[in-house]
């Protein structure tokens, strides 16, 4: 398994993360198999979506923001992070990808996301390749 820390500079932020996944499918030599990538943390998450228009990422986390306001007077989490902790849970802790012929099978316009919600801070994500046939 390959750690990689990442360092956020807003609250909500996503960070492209495919060409670090990338390299370490490169230099783990699996031509055929799975990567997964997991992010430890509850108001930190992970996806997959485009990264060719940053256009996306802003309206991604403006609509995130829309549904899960960063303050609501109901919210009874005492470290008043709650909106981070549920659009974690949105996003999920980890993504797997194919690997095919030594690299990952995405699509023409997918990047892998890590997804901060209670930034800005560092971050650990752990990457795990695993050969398959």
């Amino acid at each position: 398994m390959h750690t990689f820390d990442l360092t956020t500079r807003k609250r909500d932020e996503y960070v492209e993360i495919t060409t670090r996944v990338r390299d370490i499918v490169a230099e783990s030599g699996v031509a055929n198999g799975l990567v997964v990538v997991y992010v430890p943390h509850t108001t930190a998450g992970v996806t997959i979506n485009e990264n060719a228009d940053p256009d996306v990422v802003h309206d991604t986390l403006l609509q995130l923001d829309r549904m899960v306001p960063w303050k609501q007077a109901f919210y009874r989490h005492g470290e008043g992070n709650t909106a981070s902790h549920v659009k974690a849970s949105m996003m999920g802790s980890s993504a797997t990808v194919i690997i095919r012929d030594g690299d990952l099978v995405l699509g023409t316009w997918q990047g892998i996301w890590f997804c901060e919600f209670d930034g800005p801070r560092t971050r650990q994500v752990h990457v795990k390749v695993m050969r398959g046939e």
